[in-house]
């Protein structure tokens, strides 16, 4: 582009060169875009002691098929991803070292993107945006202050397109197993008059799903206006999704999963016959809009600023059959029917989510000589509407369309400032420093949160040291402390508290024209983490507690080998030990010492590869491999609650035509998932009871599961055409 920067304020930018497609010859950054001072607040380089890991749109574009980004994100290190519709389209979730979803904070071009009270990213409410992400980086452990929740497993930061100095158009369709469909639409002006592009995209993807019935219907938009010259960068955004999805979240028992895999319990009901039926309607409807507003200033030759606004509008519910729901759920009153009293009735329900969550964040970043400063941060609030409505009833007591039989809302706001600094005290030694304060209010009204007025305030200190040996070799040593407020569902389980995090990481980075590694040690101590404990609430939701003291701790090993001119591999290694310390459990009305169990969901081993052969320039072909140990999905080591390990190999291949015509190419890409056709669970739940009726007298614990089945064998082709 004609508009770069060269201060150091914008290699703190950098993407390393570790994992890129071009790899370097030093760890020296390169000059990079205005466009990526849009995270240089958030994101980090070889400079700091962080761990992470970048990825480019040109790594994404050959498996960018219509599967949602955590599936694209499966073969990065310590990472585990998960469908719940068994094949990539819809609901997808992602583990970093054993962390859920929950705890990995997530930003896009630096404004939060986690929903303020599950914590949750729904990443069926953005289908396609892989296709508007320039880069992405994911950085393990605590990382670097952030904006929105703080980062307990992981940070991940998504940069959007950037803008284009020349047009184009691009037109891409792909097909697949389980009548998977995607179509979308991508244009840019290019920079007209050398200063304004306007970008934008529009997608469908439709799929069946591999589960009965677990079909979606998605669509999404992102729009962008960009103005920039040679000290400013402006860009207003809006982006959104829409997605209709049928629920497959109840799983399916270690019997049924042995008989019918696919099976899906959602929505089943009897008629009036006595006949099995499945109701058409058992889904979620969600729309969510985003705007944001981005204005970036170089002010002199050592300052940089960047000051955004941004705005969420989330509305939608998910529908239900009910079958002889009690009168009582609903504060309706019996009636006689017939003669006869009845107090349950069959019924179909709404439950509804109206939220809004807007806000700010701002940086200011000072370079000069050897000191790099950054100060910054953010101020954002969330209005949350939570209501339910019956659409439908068997027996009603003259009920009116659309009452609400629950009616509560909830606010949270969420203040946080940092500075940020990387002082290089010689040519081979440099400190880092970061100093975060986090202030959050939270109030709810809800029947299972119960009345909740808190404010938790948070001080997160990080310090880090970087050692450079000479241009091919780096190393790291950091300290990060980390403090995080319980969610909504923390609330309806229980009275939880904050949990605490210290964070110990130690590196070394190693390149060379043909090698680039990534090795590293981490201990993380928490107190009162709060853990999955493996059971489901009502609505699917993951259930967490306290559990006191606990650790992870392990080494990670990642690297990119090039094997003469054509071959390259790119294998990842992740070993770690995840403990509960001194874990009590109830089992059979008795108190039981448990000494040391494992942390629900955390396998001991994650690896995987990627083999790359390209005998010309325009061809490409890959060979992915992941393997994913033994973990439980409990905290008290049973038996009945192992999620088996397993192995997936999927082959990707991408062709590119040059025309010399109106369409200057057309890319042609296949990916054939699973290609040994493993049958293999990579999520589940795992439940206990007490059982006080079957023996008077006595109290039995009983234990169960529930899977959540990946499809074997499946294929994607997809076309472009770019003009």
């Amino acid at each position: 582009m004609k508009t770069m920067f060269t201060t150091a304020a914008v290699l703190a930018a950098t993407l390393t060169a570790i994992g890129q497609e071009k790899p370097k010859d030093s760890l020296e950054g390169k000059e990079i875009t205005l466009d990526e001072v849009l995270v240089s607040a958030v994101r980090v380089t070889k400079q700091s002691p962080v761990t992470f890991t970048n990825l480019t749109k040109e790594q994404i574009k050959p498996r960018n098929l219509g599967q949602d980004i955590p599936v694209l994100m499966n073969f990065l290190p310590a990472v585990v991803t998960t469908s719940d519709a068994g094949a990539g389209v819809g609901y997808t979730g992602i583990r970093v070292r054993g962390s859920s979803g929950t705890r990995v904070n997530v930003t896009i071009n630096g404004i939060p993107y986690n929903d303020s009270e599950s914590h949750g990213s729904f990443w069926v409410n953005m289908p396609d945006f892989a296709s508007s992400t320039e880069s992405l980086q994911l950085q393990r452990g605590v990382g670097t202050s952030t904006n929105g929740s703080a980062a307990f497993g992981a940070s991940l930061n998504l940069l959007t397109d950037a803008v284009s100095e020349e047009g184009y158009a691009q037109i891409s369709s792909s097909i697949g197993s389980f009548g998977t469909l995607r179509n979308n639409l991508k244009f840019s002006t290019g920079l007209l008059n050398d200063q304004v592009e306007i970008s934008g995209r529009l997608s469908r993807i439709t799929s069946d799903g591999y589960i009965d019935r677990a079909s979606s219907e998605l669509e999404s938009y992102f729009l962008q206006g960009s103005y920039v010259d040679d000290n400013t960068l402006i860009k207003a955004l809006l982006f959104g999704g829409h997605e209709i999805t049928y629920q497959a979240w109840n799983g399916i028992d270690a019997e049924t999963l042995k008989t019918d895999r696919t099976f899906n319990s959602a929505g089943i009901y009897t008629d009036e016959n006595g006949l099995t039926q499945y109701y058409d309607k058992e889904e979620d409807n969600y729309r969510q809009d985003h705007f944001q507003l981005h204005w970036n200033e170089q002010i002199a030759n050592n300052w940089n600023t960047n000051l955004a606004f941004h705005y969420t509008k989330g509305r939608g519910y998910f529908e239900q059959y009910r079958e002889d729901d009690d009168f009582s759920t609903y504060g309706i009153d019996p009636i006689t029917v017939d003669g006869e009293e009845v107090d349950k009735t069959d019924l179909i329900r709404r439950r509804w989510l109206d939220n809004d969550f807007y806000g700010t964040t701002f940086s200011v970043t000072h370079d000069q000589g050897n000191l790099n400063l950054i100060l910054g941060g953010g101020w954002n609030k969330y209005e949350g509407g939570h209501f339910g409505e019956i659409i439908w009833a068997r027996f009603s007591n003259n009920r009116d369309y659309e009452d609400r039989y629950y009616d509560n809302s909830s606010t949270k706001t969420d203040l946080n400032v940092f500075a940020k600094a990387n002082y290089n005290f010689s040519d081979q030694w440099s400190v880092y420093g970061d100093l975060q304060y986090r202030t959050i209010g939270y109030k709810a009204n809800g029947e299972e949160t119960g009345l909740v007025d808190d404010t938790f305030n948070f001080f997160n200190p990080k310090a880090g040291i970087t050692f450079d040996l000479n241009s091919n070799n780096n190393f790291y040593l950091s300290y990060a402390r980390a403090n995080r407020e319980p969610n909504r569902n923390d609330y309806e389980n229980g009275s939880p508290k904050p949990e605490k995090l210290n964070d110990y990481e130690l590196g070394w980075r190693y390149i060379s024209p043909d090698i680039q590694l990534n090795t590293n040690i981490y201990y993380m101590r928490y107190k009162d983490q709060l853990v999955l404990t493996g059971e489901l609430n009502d609505v699917g939701g993951a259930l967490r507690a306290n559990v006191g003291d606990s650790y992870r701790v392990g080494i990670e090993i990642d690297a990119n080998i090039a094997l003469g001119e054509y071959f390259k591999i790119r294998p990842n290694l992740a070993l770690s030990d995840n403990k509960n310390k001194n874990f009590v459990f109830q089992r059979d009305g008795e108190l039981e010492e448990l000494g040391d169990t494992h942390i629900s969901f955390s396998p001991s081993i994650i690896a995987g590869n990627i083999f790359t052969y390209m005998p010309q320039e325009n061809i490409q072909l890959n060979l992915l491999t992941k393997f994913v140990g033994k973990q439980y999905m409990g905290n008290i080591d049973a038996k009945s609650s192992v999620l088996d390990a397993y192995s997936q190999t999927d082959f990707n291949v991408q062709y590119q035509i040059n025309t010399n015509g109106f369409m200057k190419s057309i890319v042609l890409s296949g990916l054939v998932n699973n290609i040994f056709d493993n049958l293999y669970e990579s999520n589940g739940y795992f439940y206990t009871y007490d059982d006080d009726y079957s023996v008077p007298g006595t109290v039995t614990t009983i234990e169960g599961a529930g899977y959540y089945p990946q499809a074997g064998i499946n294929f994607l082709l997809g076309a472009s055409f770019n003009f």
